[in-house]
């Protein structure tokens, strides 16, 4: 039987790793995931925060009959007759401004002036606005004629139009933002359940890496995947916890696990996970006391990403390549932390796109691409990064991506024009 040449090697010497797809490794994960406590915020703090109750009306809205438009509050039986040949006359008793109500009632002839978003007088079933009225005042009093017929309800907002009492406003895992405060806000919920944020606990091994506040020195560089981790847990809702890096050494990062896992809800590394003599992740996942859900992953960049379940805490262990990494983080951690808050939609979304330029390089894993999009004439172009540096140890396109394209394994190359599925990054910050 002839062996496809595009078989992913399934199994690796060292570490004994066997590789999952990546849905099966992102279900292996989600069984792992529980829901975070709840605490309450005022609602000035509240933005970003993730909802952690539904959320009910406990009132209607409006709460009373609002007028929509500066004008006079009428009874509409009085305008039957009224046309241009015959004026239909009101006397006036009373103004309604704005957060005002009035002691009135409105009978036949009579009528209030009032505002937009004033409160319409017991009697009233219309107003008209201003603009169709004539006035006068005789002995003292002001007086409005009208010409037309005016039908019962005009330019009056209902109790309840927009909401009824008891309706569900918000969904729990909600992201608090602009439009869901306004909500809040609305219906006086000052105090708001939200989910703490996960703590997440964010280290790297490498004995080459130096601080950031370090001098560069020959066969080091800076630890700037900490700092990229950092951000993207916070803008995924968490509470990033820095603990520097280590080297590599495994008795140290046993150590530097201890310590992590005892405060934080999530701990999240980066390096040490290759097969190489140094890679001690790799090594402390197969440990006794940690429960290993996978150590490899059918996908490039990352196929190394690895996660473990220590004292019932989720870790996860990441390439110290930063492509690979950051792709790592996208897939498999940001939907933990999104999940641990009830999110209804943890996952990058998916998008169907036209590849702009062709991407010939052929892999037999599932390939993430780092790349941008355009629309342009309606439709979503994907626009992959350079080819000379769409490798996982490369840094620098990680700032101008906005998405991944997925490139299908067992394909040679896909060319400019061809669809293609992409993974819309996150836009804009939880917090």
């Amino acid at each position: 039987m002839k062996m496809n040449p595009y078989s992913p090697d399934m199994t690796t010497a060292k570490f004994n790793r066997t590789a999952v797809k990546v849905p099966d490794a992102q279900a292996k994960v989600a069984a792992r995931v529980t829901l975070g406590s709840i605490e309450k915020v005022n609602l000035e703090s509240a933005h970003g925060r993730t909802l952690a109750e539904k959320i009910h009306a406990p009132h209607p809205y409006p709460f009373f009959r609002r007028s929509g438009m500066d004008g006079f509050a009428i009874l509409s039986t009085d305008t039957i007759d009224a046309s241009s040949d015959h004026q239909v006359w009101f006397r006036v008793i009373d103004e309604i401004p704005c957060g005002y109500t009035s002691d009135h009632t409105i009978v036949s002839g009579t009528t209030a002036r009032i505002m937009t978003g004033a409160q319409v007088p017991e009697g009233a079933d219309a107003v008209v606005m201003m603009e169709m009225t004539e006035s006068k005042v005789e002995d003292g009093e002001q007086w409005i004629a009208l010409k037309r017929h005016i039908f019962s309800g005009a330019n009056i907002t209902p109790i309840g139009l927009e909401v009824q009492e008891g309706q569900q406003l918000l969904e729990a895992g909600t992201i608090i933002r602009a439009g869901e405060q306004s909500v809040l806000a609305t219906f006086g919920i000052a105090e708001v359940p939200v989910f703490q944020r996960p703590k997440v606990a964010i280290f790297a091994t490498g004995t080459e890496l130096l601080d950031v506040d370090e001098p560069l020195q020959p066969g080091r560089i800076r630890n700037s995947n900490s700092y990229m981790l950092r951000s993207l847990v916070v803008e995924a809702g968490g509470e990033p916890v820095m603990y520097g890096s280590i080297a590599d050494d495994v008795n140290t990062a046993r150590a530097k696990l201890e310590e992590a896992i005892q405060d934080n809800d999530i701990v999240v590394t980066t390096g040490g996970v290759s097969v190489g003599d140094y890679d001690i992740m790799g090594e402390l996942v197969l440990e006794e006391h940690v429960e290993m859900l996978f150590n490899k992953v059918t996908m490039r960049p990352g196929s190394v990403t690895t996660v473990a379940v220590y004292k019932d805490k989720l870790l996860f262990a990441l390439s110290g390549n930063p492509g690979a990494c950051f792709v790592g983080f996208g897939l498999f951690v940001r939907p933990t932390i999104r999940s641990m808050q009830a999110d209804a939609h943890p996952y990058m979304e998916e998008w169907t796109a036209i590849l702009e330029e062709e991407y010939t390089k052929v892999n037999n894993f599932t390939r993430f691409v780092r790349g941008r999009t355009e629309i342009r004439n309606g439709m979503v172009y994907a626009i992959p990064a350079a080819a000379r540096v769409d490798e996982s140890s490369v840094m620098i396109t990680i700032k101008d991506s906005d998405c991944l394209i997925v490139v299908p394994p067992e394909k040679k190359g896909i060319p400019a024009g061809e669809q293609v599925r992409i993974l819309k990054l996150p836009s804009g910050h939880v917090r």
